[in-house]
């Protein structure tokens, strides 16, 4: 296991809590972007892998999230987390291809990076992104949000990525927030008109049993970013966080050759 370093980055709603895990023989840098309520001290067994294939990894907490500042779960702006992300990426240093990865709402997050930063980008991985259309968003008819959080049994097969999530003091447990989904409405809108991601390799990868966030609603999204080098896999039976399921090393193995491939590194 490679031990993140953890440093402090001032970010547009408070510090940063920006996580690295150094690579002195790096030939890639890859960003990860995190998905909604959760932080990336979830993602070190991703960051091994990618570690193993070549990169140096980087990321930071969104505010709000994790180990960085501000009110629990508000983001009011993604264009501004886009901001974070591609700052947390600066401080690896070098020149190095750079890849993001992002997961759910990370991966929402991570198109409109791709949008915004195409010409610093060598490839994009979206893990169950929110793209296109998302069944949550109806939550803003309400007049009062309901109460209503992630079910953990949605994330995964494997129980124990449940249980770990419930009991996780990092991983907000709470209701979601109407700023924050706005915000999210947003930037998926920003993303469906944003234009096509000609030219840059995708890779798209989402459980068929994705209850959180439905395959169908997001292909409605992919369909309008996808350029010619757009890849996607499907897995059957597996729920929404690929990365965590009980096929999670043929996930993360598909997802570094997909890198290594597109990077000529083999």
């Amino acid at each position: 296991m490679v031990e993140p370093v953890e440093s402090n980055l001032p970010g547009h709603g408070g510090s940063l809590a920006v996580h690295t895990w150094p690579n002195p023989d790096a030939r890639w840098r890859a960003v990860l972007v995190h998905g909604y309520g959760e932080h990336l001290g979830r993602y070190q067994h991703v960051a091994d892998a990618l570690v193993a294939a070549g990169a140096v990894v980087v990321g930071p907490d969104h505010v709000g999230h994790g180990r960085s500042a501000g009110e629990r779960v508000l983001i009011r702006d993604v264009e501004a987390v886009v901001d974070d992300v591609h700052a947390a990426a600066a401080t690896v240093a070098g020149d190095l291809p750079t890849v993001v990865i992002g997961h759910s709402m990370g991966g929402l997050i991570a198109a409109r990076y791709a949008q915004r930063h195409r010409d610093e980008l060598a490839a994009l991985v979206l893990s169950g992104p929110v793209l296109g259309t998302w069944h949550v968003l109806d939550l803003l008819e309400h007049e009062q949000i309901p109460d209503t959080p992630i079910d953990p049994a949605t994330l995964s097969r494997d129980p124990a990525v449940g249980a770990a999530y419930q009991a996780d003091p990092l991983v907000w447990h709470g209701p979601f927030r109407r700023e924050t989904l706005a915000a999210l409405e947003a930037a998926v809108d920003a993303v469906n008109f944003g234009g096509p991601l000609e030219g840059l390799p995708v890779l798209w990868v989402h459980g068929e049993d994705d209850e959180l966030v439905p395959l169908e609603e997001t292909r409605t999204g992919t369909d309008r970013i996808r350029g010619l080098e757009f890849v996607e896999r499907i897995y059957p039976g597996a729920r929404h966080e690929v990365f965590n399921e009980t096929n999670k090393d043929e996930v993360l193995g598909e997802v570094t050759a997909f890198v290594r491939q597109t990077l000529a590194l083999d």
